[in-house]
């Protein structure tokens, strides 16, 4: 198994395409099975002429990739960067010996209804659920029922890895799009099943610490917030959401005080059954709003009573500390080899640079602890990835795919 990637920043098309195809295939020197492009929407006026230009010099039999209002790639001296708001295009190609790769497109209005049996699933993506393909998804923020896609992907096709991220571009969305084959698509989603001799790892960084401890949530209607209860397993004080933050606020540091004026955002457990909860085990939501009166607070997910919450901070240093831990985590675990051959790196759009203030954080320490494989993505509306066991969109994220043989 083989995995190259190239990256350009010339301004001309032709130009950048000439650069990385040249680049990849030299450093790949077998023939490729996978591609991956992303194209940053400096090219938006040319996006219909990115795929015949690649498909004129390449053989690659299955080829997906989308826009990015920032890219990320390997540069000529083998150094990941994380190139926002210029033009970039990064191409990523992979040799796969014994591995199934299969690329769809999905038309959120075609999508099989979520009451549907996991064969409609299966028939919609063309892959055989016994196959126990992984999966990289590039979908439109619009039109891809991405939350249904994902959920419809778990149902059907249970313990596979599921990454990707939604199209970003500029402030119009005609500047964002979506590439497979020759074809450029405006809607849905585009991806591609890998099956067979591979092993796609992931790592999911929030970018969030918790604060006080957890809660069960006691009362709730949808996304609303109406009782917790402090206790494990609701064994404690019934208290409204309110009242709760404020008594965790309190005990908190005068800048941890400040933080949570405008980063504040709630975990909900993943894990039903695990006693210690640690970082890393909850899916983080925002926090949407507050009713004083009521005491209330509306969070960005489906709620139900029994669900253990517990409210999380984010900053710079809180994001980095999380990515660091995560990939101390992996590092440290029996799956943290030297067989690795490449990575795929979807960001958001709220971190690098303007999170930082410095350039290629995310990556370089990703590479520090992972080691010197290529890696390649861009900046999103959305992240895609899994936590406890499900597959989530979520926002302020970097999401690794990881891959090696069997």
């Amino acid at each position: 198994m083989k995995w190259a990637n190239a990256l350009s920043t010339r301004p001309s098309l032709e130009g950048a395409v000439f650069e990385v195809v040249e680049r990849s295939q030299q450093l790949l020197s077998a023939p490729a099975d996978l591609g991956f492009v992303f194209i940053s929407s400096a090219f938006a006026s040319e996006y219909s002429r990115l795929m015949p230009l690649l498909q004129e010099r390449l053989g690659v039999p299955v080829l997906i990739g989308c826009s990015g209002s920032g890219i990320i790639g390997m540069d000529g001296q083998d150094v990941a960067r994380e190139l926002e708001e210029q033009p970039a295009l990064s191409l990523t190609l992979a040799c796969l010996p014994g591995v199934k790769v299969e690329a769809f497109h999905l038309d959120g209005e075609e999508l099989p209804d979520l009451d549907s049996p996991p064969d409609a699933w299966v028939e919609a993506i063309g892959v055989p659920a016994s196959s126990h393909p992984h999966f990289v998804i590039l979908a439109d923020p619009f039109t891809s029922k991405i939350n249904d896609l994902l959920q419809g992907l778990d149902f059907a096709y249970p313990g596979s890895a599921k990454v990707g991220g939604l199209a970003s571009g500029g402030a119009m969305g005609n500047t964002m799009a979506l590439f497979s084959g020759d074809r450029l698509y405006r809607e849905g989603a585009v991806g591609v099943a890998l099956s067979g001799n591979i092993v796609l790892e992931t790592i999911v960084a929030q970018g969030c610490k918790p604060i006080g401890h957890p809660f069960t949530v006691k009362e709730c209607e949808r996304n609303i917030l109406l009782a917790l209860d402090d206790g494990p397993c609701g064994s404690g004080v019934s208290q409204r959401p309110l009242e709760a933050l404020k008594t965790v606020i309190e005990s908190l540091s005068e800048s941890d005080r400040q933080l949570a004026q405008h980063s504040l955002f709630i975990g909900i457990a993943r894990n039903e059954f695990k006693e210690e909860l640690e970082q890393g085990d909850f899916l983080i939501r925002n926090v949407l709003g507050v009713d004083p009166r009521e005491g209330a607070i509306a969070v960005g997910d489906r709620l139900r009573p029994g669900q253990r919450i517990q409210f999380h901070l984010r900053d710079a240093q809180t994001s980095a500390e999380d990515l660091e831990m995560l990939l101390q985590r992996y590092q440290s675990s029996f799956s943290a080899s030297n067989s690795s051959v490449g990575a795929l790196m979807f960001a958001c759009l709220g971190r690098g640079e303007q999170l930082y203030g410095e350039p290629d954080f995310d990556s370089r320490l990703f590479r520090q602890y992972v080691g010197n494989i290529p890696v390649s993505g861009f900046f999103c509306n959305g992240e895609i990835g899994p936590v406890g066991g499900g597959t989530f969109l979520h926002g302020y994220t970097s999401v690794f795919g990881i891959c090696h043989p069997l």
